[in-house]
């Protein structure tokens, strides 16, 4: 396996080669053609149907795209409300504020950081159209709950599975659980293009019109197929099509997809038992995978006891050349988040995660010997912050 060349230190994020991405680009430069749906599309299209056994997939050239097609497709009108956790990505939101729609935040699960399900039920209205679950981390919200909900009032439930490609809920492939589903490909992704993503469609009754919105609202697509004589518009769309160069590269990273994800799973596990001893004494809540989750291993993540011992830490990692992150900042509380959403009530669980969580290098580049200097400082920084964490957890 190849890797690109390493900066000094360990750095948060380092982006993988599996060894085919420059033979696919030199094929694609041959060929002539770098325009969208050639070849390297439609190979990436049937290598994501197999893996999500779904009506559709259809690539497109990020996440946000795929959230916004799947926005179009539920239908939305200005009023209507989408329920959707504050602690996800603002594009989760944004992607159905475009529409008119008014996103209302809730609260998560401490143990998997995903949508709470009884939250959930409490925040349905009449003007209630969706539910978008966020698996975060690559691990499933409580599809069965979820699901259920969406049947029992006629809601569209979409998956944001932008972390979660190759994991599953229950046995089954996450984004193949929801009308629609939405996976990304950005650089900081298991498999990746630089940017790029995919919608999933799960309704056949929605695939005709997904097509129709991905090609600048015409019907191209029947067109190519014949079964018109020609092609017009016909829709409200806008280009959500990759380039072929684009899709070269992802084919060599998804025809990889389990050998990456035993590479992710193998860091990982290091990390658990590593920082084990950090969990049993307090000073790290290290991450939950559910007996009936397959995890996609996208981050690894942990609290610490208090916010203050998280900056203590991450000061200390950065002094180790060690690179790691905090996550979201919580939607509910963003400036645009404030004027077009709402919340149900507090969301204590969103603010106390958002305040102590720190994520950890975690891609298949990372070595042994880059593992073993992230933990030893890990272990350093949480020893050197403990009286500060049991002080605060103490008053």
């Amino acid at each position: 396996m190849n890797q690109l060349p390493t900066t000094a230190g360990v750095p948060f994020h380092r982006s993988h080669l599996t060894g085919g991405e420059r033979q696919y680009l030199q094929q694609v430069l041959d060929s002539g053609s770098i325009a969208s749906d050639g070849p390297f599309t439609r190979r990436c299209a049937a290598l994501l149907q197999q893996e999500t056994g779904s009506a559709a997939v259809l690539l497109t050239p990020s996440c946000t795209a795929a959230l916004e097609m799947a926005a179009d497709l539920c239908g939305l009108k200005p009023g209507d409300e989408v329920i959707m956790p504050s602690f996800t990505f603002v594009t989760t939101a944004s992607a159905f504020v475009r529409c008119g729609a008014r996103p209302v935040f809730v609260d998560i699960s401490p143990e998997t950081l995903n949508l709470d399900p009884a939250k959930v039920e409490r925040a349905i209205t009449p003007r209630t159209r969706a539910i978008v679950a966020v698996h975060y981390a690559g691990v499933a919200c409580q599809m069965d709950a979820l699901l259920a909900l969406a049947d029992a009032y006629e809601l569209v439930l979409v998956e944001d599975a932008a972390h979660a490609l190759s994991g599953a809920y229950q046995g089954r492939p996450l984004g193949s659980l929801g009308r629609l589903g939405c996976f990304s490909f950005h650089d900081t992704k298991n498999y990746a293009c630089g940017e790029g993503g995919a919608l999933v469609v799960n309704d056949e009754r929605l695939t005709e019109r997904a097509e129709i919105l991905r090609d600048k609202g015409t019907n191209r697509r029947q067109f190519l197929r014949g079964a018109v004589d020609k092609y017009t518009w016909v829709d409200v769309g806008s280009s959500f099509v990759p380039s072929e160069l684009a899709c070269a590269f992802l084919c060599a990273q998804l025809e990889q997809l389990e050998e990456i994800r035993r590479l992710r799973r193998e860091r990982y596990d290091a990390y658990m038992r590593q920082l084990t001893p950090l969990g049993d004494a307090g000073l790290l809540t290290l991450p939950r995978i559910p007996e009936d989750c397959d995890s996609s291993y996208h981050l690894f993540h942990a609290l610490t006891p208090t916010a203050a011992a998280r900056q203590q830490l991450l000061d200390h990692l950065r002094r180790q050349n060690v690179g790691a992150a905090f996550h979201y900042v919580p939607l509910h509380d963003s400036p645009v988040g404030r004027r077009f959403g709402r919340r149900l009530g507090d969301l204590p669980v969103t603010e106390d995660v958002a305040a102590r969580l720190i994520r950890l290098p975690l891609y298949p580049g990372l070595s042994p010997h880059e593992q073993q200097h992230v933990v030893h400082s890990v272990l350093s920084g949480c020893r050197l912050s403990r009286p500060i964490a049991d002080h605060r957890r103490a008053g």
